[in-house]
């Protein structure tokens, strides 16, 4: 994809007004290609109404330079910790350590502890508490995903996990965003996923007919629709 000129479709789309969030994520970790990924937000330095972030698995530590740079531009980075170390490495190949290692040196030279992206499997909801203990320590924002495929939980017993959690803990609930985050699907409405050339309702449609190609503008993508119960995963409900 020409990712510029999407970015470009995105200031033409605000014109100074409104405001817009940029996720660099999806299918992989994004510091792997950092270069590219520096270059991204650099373009969008110009426009105070374009907020962006990225999650990393914290595997890949930045020189200090890189870090404040991306402090510097108000990049969100969310590390993707799913709780304890035994909890965490069933999923993510054993990482737990060098994870934790990135969480530290990302404190040590911004200052403060980064936000958390966490998976939330049937493990999770065997031993809520441990989890919960675990982020508590942080004092900083937590986003609980809701584990889906093969390995996935219920979006009624996620939701009850997110109840328990947010009496301790900072937790972000999004609004027409996205129900593996907590709020309503988003899909067709204000939350489009660009990958591999083209435009998805959202990454968990990637599997689905794209919508799109990634060249449309962000007028004509405006006038796709969608009308069902938002309560619900749009993917899901197919």
């Amino acid at each position: 994809m020409d990712v510029f000129a999407i970015l470009d479709h995105v200031k033409m789309y605000l014109r100074g007004e409104g405001r817009f969030k940029i996720g660099f994520v999806g299918n992989g970790e994004p510091f792997l290609d950092w270069p590219k990924l520096k270059s991204f937000i650099a373009y969008l330095e110009d426009d105070p109404h374009i907020s962006t972030y990225t999650i990393t698995n914290g595997t890949i530590l930045l020189p200090e330079s890189e870090l404040l740079f991306l402090e510097n531009h108000r990049v969100n980075v969310g590390f993707s910790i799913d709780g304890p170390k035994q909890l965490h490495d069933l999923y993510r190949e054993h990482s737990f350590d060098r994870a934790m290692r990135g969480v530290e040196w990302n404190k040590s030279v911004t200052g403060h502890y980064p936000t958390f992206n966490a998976t939330v499997g049937k493990e999770t909801l065997a031993t809520p508490e441990p989890v919960i203990d675990f982020f508590e320590k942080f004092g900083t924002r937590i986003t609980f995903s809701r584990m889906i495929g093969r390995h996935g939980i219920g979006l009624d017993e996620y939701r009850r996990f997110l109840k328990l959690a947010e009496k301790r803990l900072d937790i972000r609930r999004g609004g027409n965003d996205c129900t593996m985050y907590g709020g309503q699907c988003g899909a067709g409405i204000n939350n489009f996923f660009f990958a591999n050339g083209s435009v998805y309702y959202c990454g968990n449609c990637i599997d689905c007919p794209p919508i799109a190609d990634s060249g449309i503008s962000l007028f004509d993508l405006e006038k796709i629709s969608l009308d069902f119960d938002r309560n619900r995963c749009y993917k899901e409900s197919l």
